[in-house]
């Protein structure tokens, strides 16, 4: 029986486990964002939650715990200087969102992201503005581009056939 067991097991020994989920963890703060199974994705957002709040912290015996559940310090940097101090929740930092099936094994998908992923993911609307004004100022310089190269092709193209012209004259 499994009274009062909290957590998955993920059919691994214990410290298979906690490898697992500090990999999760670590790719998560880097990455501001992964693609895992919901399983793994509710279990990680525990983990990574608990050590968000000991970012917000921002003491050394938080960074102290903190580095002792994930012993890479520049994630854990990145956390209390980056991330941390951006968030202004008290709590839910993350949300998992479900997404699809996995092809290989049909296993349920879901992308474990932060709540406020675009504040610090260092988008803003001024500059989502900035890179649709960019995108659509590149596409006019493509398409100007283009019109010179098929204007160029067409002279090759002319000239091309004025030789032949003059090669037949000729014979």
């Amino acid at each position: 029986m499994r009274h009062r067991i909290s957590g998955r097991s993920f059919h691994r020994n214990t410290n298979q486990r906690k490898a697992l989920l500090r990999g999760q963890v670590q790719s998560l703060f880097e990455h501001l964002k992964i693609e895992t199974t919901v399983a793994k994705a509710k279990e990680t957002r525990k983990i990574a939650e608990r050590l968000i709040t000991l970012g917000k912290k921002g003491d050394l015996h938080s960074r102290r715990i903190a580095l002792s559940r994930i012993p890479n310090n520049n994630i854990i940097t990145k956390l209390f200087n980056e991330i941390a101090p951006k968030i202004k929740r008290t709590s839910g930092y993350l949300r998992v969102v479900k997404t699809r099936f996995r092809v290989g094994d049909n296993a349920d998908m879901a992308i474990l992201e932060f709540v406020d992923y675009d504040l610090l993911a260092g988008k803003t609307e001024e500059k989502k503005k900035a890179n649709k004004e960019e995108k659509k100022e590149a596409k006019k310089v493509e398409k100007k581009e283009e019109k010179k190269e098929t204007k160029k092709a067409e002279k090759k193209v002319e000239k091309k056939e004025a030789k032949k012209e003059e090669k037949k004259e000729d014979k």
